[in-house]
């Protein structure tokens, strides 16, 4: 008996090992201001469609971090990201805006000036701030075809420079201390999410 407890207990530990090690599957809820543009881009992650759900609520800031509440009121899900921009949004709306998603357990992926910031970041490090209007011109440069705002390839066409586009959104945003969201021109946090994603994609 003492020796097929002892294999019970060698299986057990073995089980247990494993259990520890396999990766949790996380269930993500992110609320875009944007119905398409970020939408499309997450939506092409390729996290397991019952992990995600993207909703695109052409909302701004405020709007969009109070429409998160009602979301997860409704639903179970691990992860609540915000994603906005901060575009014409004053600026303190904006950072009251991440404040109290930040207060209410809420993460949050803004951009400061725009999410096409992200985009760039695939290409090269930029830490000047530019108009929306020069995001679009300097992207369809970068990618040699005019840059479409809805295109739903983005993922695809800028997956190969990711890795590059982390590492400039993280020295980006480090060189802000202490950071002031509003005022941080250019900035963003959506490496966050996304870094988020790949932990959890294919789990």
């Amino acid at each position: 008996m003492a020796k097929r407890k002892q294999h019970v207990n060698q299986q057990s530990g073995i089980a247990l090992r494993r259990v520890n090690t396999r990766q949790v599957r996380q269930r993500f809820l992110i609320v875009c201001e944007g119905e398409r543009t970020e939408p499309n881009y997450f939506r092409a992650f390729r996290v397991p469609s019952l992990v995600v759900m993207v909703e695109g609520v052409a909302r701004q800031a405020l709007q969009l971090v109070n429409k998160a509440l009602e979301l997860r009121e409704a639903g179970d899900y691990d992860q609540i990201w915000c994603v906005f921009d901060r575009d014409d949004v004053p600026q303190d709306q904006f950072n009251e805006a991440i404040a109290r998603a930040e207060r209410l357990n809420l993460h949050v992926a803004y951009s400061n000036q725009a999410f096409e910031l992200w985009y760039l970041l695939h290409f090269h490090y930029y830490n000047t701030g530019i108009t929306r209007g020069d995001y679009k011109q300097r992207l369809s440069d970068e990618l040699s075809k005019k840059y479409e705002k809805n295109d739903e390839t983005m993922y695809d066409t800028l997956l190969s420079r990711q890795s590059h586009a982390l590492k400039h959104a993280h020295n980006l945003l480090a060189q802000y201390n202490p950071r002031r969201p509003g005022d941080d021109n250019p900035s963003t946090t959506v490496h966050l999410l996304v870094a988020a994603l790949n932990e959890h994609s294919g789990a």
